[in-house]
């Protein structure tokens, strides 16, 4: 699976190294983060680190394969 996490505000490079499995690119006060997701507890894990970061997720969806 691939997902699209869609965070506002644009994350910071030491941020973004926390999300080493993502790629990243920056858009209009957003910071998106995209990439290969293994499973559902990947997929928790990465809004685990989202929150505890204190990022705030606007938007998330499965991309197509």
């Amino acid at each position: 699976m691939r997902y699209e996490i869609r965070v506002d505000g644009h994350m910071s490079e030491t941020l973004v190294r926390v999300f080493p499995e993502l790629d990243h690119v920056m858009m209009a006060g957003q910071t998106v983060l995209y990439g290969p997701v293994i499973d559902m507890a990947h997929l928790y894990g990465l809004l685990t680190r989202l929150q505890s970061l204190g990022l705030r997720v606007v938007e998330m969806r499965q991309l197509p394969e």
